[in-house]
Parts: C-alpha cells; structure tokens; sequence
C-alpha cells in the first residue's frame, strides 16, 4: 500500500474526479426543462414556507439548500422525514412547498410521508434521477437530475449525484433571487453578522479614502491632471477650489474618449473637459446605498462630499465589497480636511 501511495500521481486522481463531476453538471444542465420552471414557480409564489426534506447524503444537501434559500429571501427549513413521521409534519402548513431529495426516487423514509405532505396541502418537488420511480410519481413536479456516473470508482459513494443535487439547488435559489429582485440591502438585513453585511451596515466615511487623494485645482491644465490621474492609482481626479468644494471630477474613461475622437490637448484647462456635474456620495450617508448607486450606473469610483460639497473623500467600488480595510476616520470624513 506505501508503494502504491507514492506512486500514485494523486494530482491528477482528484483532476479525474473533478472532470466526472464537471460532465455530471454539464448532463444535468442540458436536463432542465419546463420541469424546473413549473418548480420555480410553485416556490416564488409560495406564501408559506419551502420546506427541504430527504435522508442520507441528500437530506445533508437539502440542509444546505435550505440554509441558502433562506438567507437569500425564500423563507425555507429542512424536515427530517424520520421526524416527521413522528409528528414534525405538524409544521407544514397548506400554503408551503415541499422539495424531497433523493437520487433513486425509492428513498422509503421520504416516500413514506409524501401522501401526508399533499394530504395537508402542501406542494410536492421531487428531484431524483428517475422519472419513473416512486417519488416522481407521488410528487406534484419532478425535476429529473441524472448525471452519467459517480465518481466514486466503486460507483457506490454519492459523488457527482450530490454535488448535482446541490448545484441544481444554488441554481433554483439564484432565480428565485432574480424572481424578487433580492439586492444588496436584502442581503444585509440576513446577514448582519457577515463581513459584507457588517461593512454595508457601515457609513461611507469608515470606507472611504481621505490620504493622499488625486486632488487638482480648478485653474489646472489638463497635463497636470493627467499626471495625477496617472499616479493616483484610483483612475479619477477630483477637480477642487481652493476651499476643496468638489467642481468636477475627470477619469480615465473621459482620458480614452478624447483620445479616440481625437480632441486630447494636454496645454489646455482641465476644466474645459471635466464632468463639471459628477454623481457623489454623502459624508455620514449608508454605504448599501452607495454600492446601489455605484453599480446601477457603472461607477467604480465615487468622491464623497460634505454637506457644504467640499470634498471629504473618495470611495472604490472594492472598498465597499470587502477588497479594501475599514477606515475608522472618526468624525465627518477624517484627515480629509
């Protein structure tokens, strides 16, 4: 066994293993059809809850299913089908939606309270592999979900079925988000403890930067602002007064503009060619709006302004996704003067 444990060229094992799961994903993709649009439906226009059962490998994904349908606006639990035989089906209500999990269909544990479920109302996915097995049958909706092998040699350790199951659960989660038009501010309200809700919960001021900004004056050239822009390292000059009252801003972008419509003449004011009305944001004002603002209209840089309009700061895009540190500059904006 030490033999073949140094010979063995494990690196490409787990490629192997990985290709058989990627060909599973790639057969189940080109599987759904109006099945799983009748089931996304029954789950967007679920007024109680979508409720996750199965045993096994598949109720260890439905648990995690359910984990991310309700952390992205599908209120959703996972229901032990042992225990709901034993009286947990008294939390199914008529209103709820029932997605059972089983690769074979024949899971008799699950089979087993499917006619209950329905009896109290309830709508019933099933997602299997087998269109003509059991639970297809007693379900409502079957979503078939097949892949051509495990990856397990042996064929027998749930693999690239699981891995399936799963990724055809991300994929119902992430319509359903679509469905609701669930956003940033959604997401901040359920999960408050994550390291995107914490730093959207935030104000602007805590993200943005406030040393050393590409600052030039209303009176410079427009050479003098390209230089600025060039080491600023934030692809945008402010263009300020003397009291760092915010006059217009030029970017890269406006740098590439002229360039190809060949109007880029460096002696000339930069003023001349700034967005003299830039979109801003507010000293003190949510960062979840922030980011709203900036990525409804393609912004990757913002300045941040005070309420008299003098500049406070600016703020990047990866700032408020979690790419850059939190600034607790204290007060209105800090060293920003």
């Amino acid at each position: 066994m030490a033999c073949i444990s140094e010979n063995k060229d494990w690196p490409a094992q787990a490629r192997e293993v990985l290709d058989i799961e990627i060909q599973g994903l790639a057969a189940v993709r080109d599987q759904l059809d109006g099945a799983f649009e009748a089931a996304l439906t029954a789950m967007a226009r679920c007024t109680g809850r979508v409720v996750i059962t199965g045993i096994g490998k598949s109720g260890l994904v439905g648990r995690k299913i359910a984990a991310t349908l309700s952390s992205t606006g599908t209120p959703s639990f996972f229901l032990h089908p042992v225990e709901g035989a034993h009286g947990d089906m008294g939390m199914i209500r008529s209103e709820d939606v029932v997605l059972a999990l089983s690769n074979s269909g024949g899971t008799d544990e699950v089979n087993a309270i499917l006619p209950t479920l329905k009896s109290l109302g309830a709508t019933v996915i099933a997602m299997t592999s087998n269109p003509a097995s059991a639970m297809a049958g007693l379900a409502d909706i079957h979503i078939t979900v097949r892949v051509p092998r495990e990856a397990c040699p042996m064929g027998l350790a749930p693999t690239s079925s699981t891995t399936a199951q799963l990724a055809v659960g991300d994929a119902l989660a992430v319509c359903l988000m679509e469905w609701k038009s669930f956003g940033k501010d959604d997401f901040k309200r359920f999960h408050p403890g994550g390291s995107l809700g914490q730093r959207l919960a935030t104000c602007v001021d805590q993200l943005m930067h406030t040393d050393d900004l590409p600052l030039v004056s209303d009176g410079a050239t427009l050479k003098e602002a390209l230089d600025v822009l060039n080491s600023g390292g934030l692809g945008l000059v402010a263009v300020v007064d003397d009291d760092r009252m915010l006059k217009g801003v030029l970017t890269d972008g406006d740098v590439r503009r002229m360039v190809c419509i060949g109007t880029l003449s460096v002696d000339g004011p930069v003023s001349a060619v700034m967005t003299t009305s830039p979109r801003r944001a507010r000293a003190g004002e949510s960062s979840a709006l922030v980011l709203d603002v900036m990525e409804r209209n393609q912004i990757t840089v913002l300045p941040v302004v005070r309420e008299d309009g003098r500049l406070a700061g600016m703020v990047h895009l990866h700032d408020l996704l979690g790419k850059g540190e939190l600034r607790f500059s204290g007060g209105n904006g800090g060293g920003a003067g």
